[in-house]
């Protein structure tokens, strides 16, 4: 059979850590191999997939995939290895973890993962293991805490206006986000409100994006300032005869207490802070007070700010404020994560924590790994780690001390990956993963209410084996007990489902997919919202969600506890998504790596102008943490003072093998914890 003849076509979901989790189609060309991958006809995906899944057979069947266990047989991070068998390779690492918690105890131990991966199965079933062994827990802060706590200060609960209703809507205001470049569906919902209805779209982001292209207004505001553009735009909202006076005296906790509050936040005072003209801002807060169909599309932009979670507390006032909510195609949403109720205590082992086992933040994995008491919470030494679905020495911030700490030759790191990756090369033992279209697993979303089952497509490419297996073999070699060791993933996920009030696993892959979205009076919040008094809240309680370090406002606020600039670090940082990158997957794939080129700082070309600087120079960014070299490209499509690098670039593709995360500080803002990505303050020179 020729090599691109079509064997046959299979469905699958998307695991990759974008929050459309999209329905698939995958065409087999042979029974180990695949052809072209689609969308398949789901209600919210609509058969759309992003180019970077598209093209997907070039990276599960990549000349680099790991396909057998590696011993490590040079220094660490010089990527030495030879192969062994997988006998010897899972013997290695019970032995190396055993024998860390037999000096330090178990908590000397410590897992790390994320969501290279966001199959319940393959992303979490790592927690199980760390639960029942008592080794140190993860305090899961890199992707969403400051702006989860921000919603959840508000709303109450990670859900909100149907994702599907924006094709009813007048008005999309996508804040916090770039959806050309990380979730391609919200512009084809705005593509159908647009040409349906004549509906506006607002973007507000610090730099013209790809998305902020296609606006009819973007307002280009100082990074980390949304709260206080958001407060302007409440300001003229109250002023103006735009607030729903009925609908927040049955709805929302303080209405009066906020208006009086927001008396001094002007259009001026707000455009001082956050560089947007003050024309800008009422022209906004008029246009979006006056529709009331407006539909507000919040993103994790907030999360990388040190103020993120102020922030999107702000922001998800607007349709409170206007009484958005009351109106189909009105609303907002953030995630739509909260609705799916699945029942984790089997995959978890959630009925195995001890809660006095300690919590290591894993943003702050380099100071972990280089001894910070702080960090460590006043435990041993971590001394043994395995790590699954993440990349540490390239995404974690303050990757100077990630990479010190991972070189450490008293640690043992075991490393479970589809490539070699700069974490893997640190390792003892690399074990060769399966990709998704090798296991099966379930998916839940954060821009879609549609829960969704996956069984493998093809078998596992060489000896990769999939995160479920090495999880229950190591298990075995450990002495681990509990009810979900020993099962297949398709059983785990069976009885997950029944536990959580689901049909049984082959049902729901027979339906493709269940709708848990909001029904009857439950949209929009008619019936409330799910706080204990059933209103959202204009006041937050932080020490509720968290720890309230005295910083965070009650009423909505500019919080300036950002990593401002100043006279010796002038320009802010923004390490924004790339459009063929996913944080640092498809970074190994040669179309993703060719479209985007290279590593490059867009500067505005006034300052550029003010350095002597010209398209494609070299330029040195740094601060106290790092320092690193990269191309310069001259942008407009930013303020002055401000620095956007795009992409989680391998560190080995920047000049001076320093990657951008190295300028990044770990520091753990309230209330939850979390990665400020895009809050950094650098000089920049010529290089």
């Amino acid at each position: 059979m020729p090599r691109d003849a079509v064997l046959d076509t299979l469905p699958s979901v998307c695991p990759h850590d974008c929050p459309s989790a999209c329905a698939l189609l995958v065409d087999r060309v042979a029974p180990d191999r695949i052809g072209r991958v689609r969308g398949a006809p789901q209600p919210y995906t609509g058969g759309v997939v992003c180019a970077k899944v598209a093209r997907y057979a070039e990276r599960v069947h990549h000349p680099d995939r790991l396909t057998r266990p590696l011993l490590r047989v040079g220094a660490k991070g010089e990527g030495k290895f030879t192969p062994i068998s997988w006998d010897e390779a899972l013997d290695r690492v019970a032995d190396g973890l055993k024998a860390a918690a037999a000096v330090h105890g178990p908590q000397a131990v410590w897992p790390y993962f994320y969501a290279g991966t966001m199959g319940l199965v393959a992303r979490d079933g790592i927690e199980r293991l760390r639960h029942v062994m008592g080794w140190s827990r993860q305090r899961k802060t890199v992707c969403s805490a400051l702006s989860s706590a921000g919603w959840d200060a508000g709303v109450g609960a990670r859900f909100g206006t149907d994702p599907r209703e924006m094709a009813l809507s007048d008005l999309i205001v996508v804040w916090g986000a770039n959806p050309v470049n990380t979730q391609v569906h919200v512009m084809n919902w705005v593509a159908q409100a647009r040409k349906e209805r004549g509906a506006k779209l607002v973007v507000v982001d610090p730099y013209r994006t790809a998305t902020a292209e296609k606006a009819d207004l973007h307002l280009m505001l100082r990074p980390g300032t949304d709260a206080a553009l958001a407060c302007g735009v409440l300001h003229v909202l109250f002023k103006e005869g735009f607030a729903d006076h009925d609908w927040m005296a049955r709805f929302a906790d303080d209405p009066a207490g906020l208006e009086a509050h927001l008396e001094s936040r002007t259009p001026a005072w707000a455009a001082a802070i956050t560089g947007v003209a003050e024309d800008d801002i009422v022209a906004f807060a008029r246009l979006y007070g006056s529709t009331k169909r407006s539909f507000l599309r919040t993103g994790y932009g907030f999360t990388r700010s040190r103020n993120g979670a102020a922030s999107m507390h702000a922001v998800s006032c607007l349709p409170s404020v206007t009484g958005a909510w009351a109106h189909e195609g009105g609303g907002a949403l953030y995630s739509a994560s909260g609705g799916f109720g699945i029942d984790k205590t089997l995959i978890e082992g959630l009925d195995a924590i001890d809660p006095d086992t300690r919590v290591i933040d894993m943003a702050q994995i380099g100071r972990a790994l280089t001894g910070d008491a702080d960090a460590l919470s006043g435990g041993p030494p971590v001394m043994a780690m395995i790590v699954q679905n993440t990349n540490p020495a390239a995404i974690a911030p303050e990757s100077l001390l990630v990479n010190q700490g991972l070189a450490r030759d008293d640690l043992f790191l075991c490393v479970h990956e589809q490539f070699l990756t700069e974490t893997a090369a640190y390792a003892d033992v690399v074990l060769p993963a399966t990709t998704f279209l090798e296991h099966d697993d379930l998916y839940l979303a954060g821009a879609h209410p549609f829960l969704q089952v996956h069984r493998a497509v093809i078998p596992p490419q060489g000896e990769a084996r999939s995160n479920h297996d090495v999880v229950n073999a190591l298990a075995e070699r450990l002495g681990a007990r509990h009810a979900g060791f020993g099962l297949t993933a398709w059983e785990l996920i069976d009885l997950t489902l029944k536990a959580s009030g689901y049909p049984d696993a082959d049902a729901v892959l027979e339906a493709r997919w269940i709708d848990r979205g909001p029904q009857g009076a439950a949209k929009r919040f008619a019936d409330g919202f799910p706080q204990p008094d059933g209103k959202f809240h204009f006041r937050a309680d932080w020490a509720r969600i968290g720890v309230n370090d005295g910083r965070l406002p009650e009423f909505p606020d500019f919080a300036p506890i950002i990593e401002a600039a100043d006279a010796e670090h002038p320009f802010r940082l923004v390490t924004a998504p790339a459009r063929n990158f996913l944080n640092s997957t498809f970074t190994e794939t040669p179309t993703s790596r060719a479209a985007e080129v290279r590593p490059t700082a867009l500067v505005h070309p006034e300052d550029c102008a003010a350095l002597g600087l010209a398209e494609g120079d070299r330029v040195r960014l740094g601060n106290r943490r790092a320092t690193v070299v990269v191309h310069l490209r001259p942008f407009d499509g930013l303020q002055r003072g401000v620095v956007v690098v795009e992409g989680i670039w391998p560190n080995r593709a920047f000049i001076e093998g320093v990657g951008i995360n190295a300028l990044v500080g770990a520091d753990v803002p309230a209330p939850a914890g979390g990665a400020a990505y895009h809050d950094t303050a650098v000089w920049l020179r010529p290089a």
